[in-house]
């Protein structure tokens, strides 16, 4: 079997796709993007393809190296998110191949579903309350916020409150059965994080996550130390060797992205780092039906997994919705909060590729907001 050509579709609302075929007719889909970089991503993975086109889409971990590291600069979200996708694609190319599903070739299913958390809020929360409400109603029991919009470095007493009240409101429109996770998004200073963590430890979120921006990842020892809150991170690191700090200084929950981090093939081996170091697996996915796919099949074959995000609703969403380029959407329901472990060949699902090219001749210019403070100076979205 040999590749024969890469192709990159560019579909709202903000995600970028690739199909990777094959001379025997069997063809794999994958999910690169970085969100608000998916033109410069679509290059990356056109680049990659010199190396891809005419091999053999079966030699998955040989084409892993060769798209991670045959052109000596390496690693970073544009190229690692470009390879992440190849790979789901391969994997699915490999899954079909065989009459498999991808979890079948990671060592077989550990679990029956898997358990799914979602959005509410927005990027500045609020009406969290009825937000959440009705997404138990839909069936979910867990669901995540953010714990504020733009935050001062040092947060003052009403903003600290303010986060506090947020959390509350939440809990209380959930119940104590039922979870809730806060997701600092980078927002916050360490001094903010270590100010705001131990007030909303009564409050017993499942996990903070990303309570400091990356590249203070020295200070995540710090914060795993006084916070009584478990501590997730990971969406913006690509690679075991960004996670290990991350998992020395013992945070409790690794989260990288099945289109960012390597793909399928990096987070498992991700997964496994994080189990050594006692920690849990809750991959990132804000994206779409094909990262989703990529993240469910790592999900059942990882022993050490905590839950799933998915995007059903979530705020970015615009003219198009998480299952708008599925042909079947009954394998990604919830209805207990669970998504059931499926055995379709591949990643199993089918791309509905006549809806995916129509969308492509739309594309979209997707960005994220730029925030300011108040005296004008830059703020952390």
């Amino acid at each position: 079997m040999k590749i024969t050509a890469v192709e990159t579709f560019l579909v709202p609302p903000r995600w970028l796709f690739c199909r990777v075929s094959t001379d025997e007719g069997i063809t794999g889909w994958g999910e690169p993007v970085v969100e608000g970089r998916a033109d410069t991503v679509r290059t990356a993975v056109e680049e990659l393809s010199e190396v891809l086109v005419g091999a053999d889409p079966r030699r998955i971990e040989d084409l892993w190296q060769l798209t991670t590291k045959s052109a000596f600069y390496r690693g970073g979200p544009v190229l690692s998110s470009a390879a992440a996708g190849v790979d789901q694609a391969l994997w699915d190319i490999l899954g079909k191949s065989l009459g498999v599903p991808v979890h079948q070739l990671l060592g077989g299913a550990v679990r029956d579903r898997v358990r799914v958390y979602g959005w509410i809020g927005g990027d500045e929360p609020a009406e969290v309350a009825d937000a959440a409400a009705a997404q138990v109603a839909a069936g979910l029991t867990a669901v995540k916020i953010n714990a504020a919009g733009r935050m001062s470095p040092i947060p003052t007493r009403a903003e600290t409150a303010a986060v506090v009240a947020r959390l509350a409101a939440v809990r209380e429109a959930i119940g104590d059965d039922r979870d809730v996770a806060v997701d600092f998004h980078g927002r916050f200073t360490t001094a903010a994080a270590l100010r705001v963590l131990p007030e909303l430890a009564p409050l017993h979120p499942l996990f903070a996550e990303e309570p400091v921006l990356p590249e203070h990842r020295d200070r995540l020892a710090d914060v795993v130390r006084a916070s009584p809150v478990p501590i997730a991170c990971g969406e913006r690191l690509y690679s075991r060797a960004d996670f290990l700090p991350a998992l020395r200084a013992g945070i409790a929950v690794a989260q990288p992205d099945p289109s960012h981090a390597g793909g399928i093939s990096e987070v498992r081996r991700i997964a496994s780092l994080a189990e050594v170091h006692d920690a849990v697996l809750a991959p990132h996915c804000p994206l779409g039906p094909i990262a989703l796919a990529a993240s469910l099949q790592v999900a059942f074959a990882t022993p050490n997994f905590l839950i799933q995000e998915q995007s059903t609703g979530i705020h970015y969403h615009r003219d198009a919705e998480l299952l708008d380029y599925v042909l079947d959407r009954a394998p990604f329901a919830f209805p207990d909060g669970t998504i059931h472990r499926w055995d379709a060949p591949g990643l199993g699902i089918e791309v509905d590729e006549d809806a995916v090219r129509r969308a492509d001749a739309v594309g979209h210019r997707w960005r994220p907001p730029v925030w300011r403070h108040d005296d004008g100076s830059f703020a952390e979205w």
